[in-house]
């Protein structure tokens, strides 16, 4: 019996039921919203090499299934998949392989259905080592550019420090935490690295990538927003006033968030279809307040949803209002929530997780692009935060003059 035939002729069948095996495990929830392209990937191309590796006239493509192997874990680290999800989805594959193959390999003599099992498992190994040399790569990668975007921080951090000593000394608490995780975690991965051999059981090490990344990233955010805060307190804020297409402006920050809100099985929503097509302010802040409000609302929120709502209130003037079904915010916390360093919720993560600049930050700049805010909250019925802007920002505080 011609296994590499059987295996090609039977590849759309184990594609699908894979995908299906996938979109319904459990253990893998990184495919959340992906559509079926993203999850496919590379499959096909891996199966092929596959047929070739089973058959015993034509030349083996061991090439190709390393190359699409190595590109299938970039994608997979790009589309924050951890090492567990993956190693499952090569389980589920050799899984399908062998069941969608079972009934025809039955009638096949002893010793080709031993050769058959025997290259099937050593291909989807190789595809396995392949897959994970490529995806720790990608986070190393991340890691190299972290610590590029941490010097630089630091570098600009250094210029402020001495007009802001007061702040010095709660920036160094907040990122005291994360620093020492970051230092300890790339030193065991260091010692690992060292003595490691060969690529058999890994999953220990890419978990400590992971969570060099995952600190990194939540240090560098912390210092982002101390300095913005600081720029901000030292009026060295400016504007760049333009033509903003409204729309596309606030989809992007709303796709830029879904991903996040689908980890946590929240729907996003947006109706933008009364809003002006074009307004006179600044992309860059604009987007910036968006993605501080909606960050805020996915944290937040445990389950449910989050909306926005973009709409103009008069010829003069817009809103935007970012909705939520979270937490809520006790009442007599809400004329605080504004303040610099204030943390106020009704759970424990919030208050260990961030700096509490956030919104200070929002409110900054809402008032320079000369708007207000607004909110409405109910403990354990959701928040909703609404920025009322001027649909023409005016230029006193704009074109590059300091505020």
């Amino acid at each position: 019996m011609d296994f590499s035939k059987l295996l090609a002729d039977r590849s759309d069948a184990i594609i699908e039921q894979w995908i299906a095996a996938v979109r319904s495990d459990r253990r893998i929830s990184s495919d959340d919203g992906l559509p079926y392209s993203a999850v496919r990937n590379s499959l096909p191309d891996v199966l092929r090499a596959m047929v070739t590796v089973l058959s015993q006239t034509e030349k083996s493509d061991t090439g190709l299934l390393v190359s699409k192997s190595l590109v299938h874990g970039s994608l997979r680290a790009s589309q924050g998949f951890n090492p567990a999800e993956i190693a499952q989805e090569y389980r589920l594959l050799r899984r399908v392989i062998f069941t969608v193959l079972d009934g025809e390999m039955t009638r096949g003599s002893i010793t080709g259905v031993v050769r058959a099992v025997h290259l099937i498992n050593e291909v989807v190994d190789e595809a396995i080592a392949s897959c994970f040399q490529s995806y720790v790569d990608e986070r190393l990668r991340e890691l190299a550019q972290l610590q590029s975007q941490l010097l630089l921080t630091n570098q600009e951090l250094g210029r402020l420090v001495r007009a802001h000593q007061d702040n010095l000394s709660v920036l160094a608490h907040e990122l005291k935490t994360p620093l020492n995780s970051i230092i300890g975690y790339a030193n065991l991965f260091l010692r690992t690295g060292r003595t490691r051999t060969d690529i058999g059981d890994t999953l220990p090490d890419f978990e400590h990538i992971e969570r060099v990344v995952r600190n990194g990233t939540r240090l560098l955010h912390l210092i982002n927003d101390a300095l913005e805060f600081s720029r901000s307190e030292a009026g060295q804020t400016r504007l760049h006033l333009e033509a903003v297409a409204l729309r596309p402006t606030v989809e992007e920050v709303v796709e830029t968030i879904r991903p996040l809100a689908a980890a946590q099985g929240l729907e996003v929503s947006l109706d933008c279809g009364l809003a002006p097509q074009t307004v006179a302010s600044d992309s860059m802040r604009l987007q910036q307040i968006l993605t501080n409000l909606l960050s805020n609302a996915v944290r937040y929120t445990p389950s449910g949803s989050v909306r926005v709502e973009c709409k103009a209130v008069d010829d003069r003037h817009w809103s935007v209002a970012v909705s939520d079904t979270g937490l809520g915010i006790a009442p007599e916390d809400q004329p605080h929530i504004f303040e610099p360093y204030s943390r106020f919720s009704c759970n424990e993560r919030s208050r260990t997780e961030g700096t509490g600049l956030g919104l200070a930050i929002v409110s900054q700049l809402v008032n320079l692009l000369q708007g207000k805010i607004a909110l409405v909250s109910e403990p354990g019925v959701g928040s909703t935060f609404t920025v009322t802007f001027p649909v023409q920002v005016q230029s006193l505080t704009a074109q590059n003059t300091p505020i």
